[in-house]
């Protein structure tokens, strides 16, 4: 018997396959959300960590993930809520408030040397920087081999200025709105919202996204007592013991508010926090009775804004069925195990990803933390997905 367009024992396929990641020593643990109708189902498995602190406690609801790349969709949210109440416009050039991004040149090669330059064609818009065409972005190669990448890397986080002034002395690697271009747009929207609103980014995402939607543990750092909910994150096996290596643990990066607050990767949350955000999207903007983006904004960025033309950057993964919208992906045509036509969401580095169909009024999120996993290309994935319309039964 199924309710709310679940099966009654499907779901419970994908706590297996969770609990299959924790019995191998993948992970210590994982938390996976599956919704749909009103119907919410969260899977728990294992615990916070392989040993020492966190070694004895259950993950659950409330255990917080370093979010990786899945920010990115939190923070276009923060700007499209100052597009909502016209403090920003999506297609004014960014330069009142990022002066050090006007009159930018272009490298006349992308792969070629910095001082060989045109100018630009354009000014960087909001919009831009949320689909991701402001014209610079991480390129999938090694170190070495291309000027601009290694000089974006080198780039200075001490503070959002000394960052923003940084990345404004370099040319871009592409005309704004020419090419998609991953990441590094994240970071500058981050600059720009702190900016629009005269308070910090972090505090300004509290105050437009976090505390609307009663997000209490989504933040740029943990502290306190907090620190005994946070996960412990891990890398690949070392290659003498074949043990995992910890990446950062409850005394680590996030134990401390950060001189740069990363939009392109720097948030933390808890599965519950991330399904009240996950939920306003699919519901149009509004989460228990509030609304905290308008329906026209859910739309934008919930539609895929690129051209053939502008996905065609070699090495990167958005491919024949993903589009972009504003900091997420967007599914354009059927995918091979389930989710449907206009299916949204990101995944992220530790092992996080969230999409929301529309089409079927699903969400599924899932949290491990594990470096390198969130790879939707991965057999874990797959299987994951599989499962989790396999869960479906209307």
């Amino acid at each position: 018997m199924a309710t709310g367009g679940f099966s009654s024992k499907r779901p419970a396929r994908v706590r297996e396959l969770l609990e299959r990641q924790v019995e191998s020593g993948f992970v210590p643990g994982a938390v996976g959300v599956l919704a749909r109708h009103g119907e919410v189902h969260v899977e728990a498995t294992g615990t916070l960590a392989f040993e020492g602190a966190g070694s004895g406690t259950p993950m659950a609801a409330d255990t917080i993930f370093r979010l990786a790349s899945m920010s990115k969709p939190i923070v276009a949210a923060c700007a499209m809520t100052l597009v909502d109440d016209r403090t920003l416009r999506l297609d004014d050039p960014v330069d009142d408030l990022l002066p050090e991004l006007a009159d930018m040149t272009v490298l006349a090669n992308p792969h070629g040397p910095l001082d060989d330059t045109v100018a630009a064609r354009h000014p960087i818009t909001l919009r831009n920087l949320l689909t991701y065409t402001c014209g610079i972005g991480v390129l999938p190669t090694k170190p070495g081999r291309v000027p601009i990448v290694d000089a974006v890397n080198a780039l200075d986080y001490s503070s959002p200025d000394e960052w923003v002034r940084g990345l404004g002395k370099l040319p871009l690697s592409h005309q704004p709105g020419e090419h998609w271009m991953y990441d590094t747009a994240s970071n500058v929207t981050g600059v720009l919202i702190a900016r629009a609103t005269g308070m910090s980014f972090g505090d300004a995402l509290r105050e437009r996204v976090c505390d609307p939607l009663g997000m209490k543990d989504t933040a740029f750092s943990v502290s306190g007592e907090d620190i005994a909910r946070l996960s412990t994150a891990y890398q690949r096996d070392n290659a003498a013991t074949g043990e995992p290596v910890v990446d950062d643990g409850p005394d680590g990066r996030w134990s401390r508010p950060p001189a740069f607050e990363s939009g392109g990767g720097g948030l933390v949350t808890t599965a519950q926090d991330f399904f009240a955000f996950a939920a306003a999207l699919l519901a149009g903007g509004s989460h228990g009775g509030r609304r905290v983006l308008s329906r026209p904004s859910v739309t934008l960025m919930t539609t895929d804004h690129l051209t053939s033309a502008q996905k065609a950057v070699p090495g990167f993964w958005l491919g024949n069925e993903l589009g972009w919208g504003f900091g997420m992906s967007v599914l354009t045509h059927p995918s091979r195990f389930g989710p449907s036509v206009g299916s949204y969401g990101w995944s992220g580095f530790y092992g996080t990803a969230w999409y929301n169909d529309p089409a079927e009024d699903l969400t599924a999120i899932f949290f491990l933390q594990r470096g390198h996993t969130g790879d939707q290309r991965l057999p874990l994935w797959h299987d994951l997905w599989t499962a989790v319309y396999q869960a479906i039964d209307d």
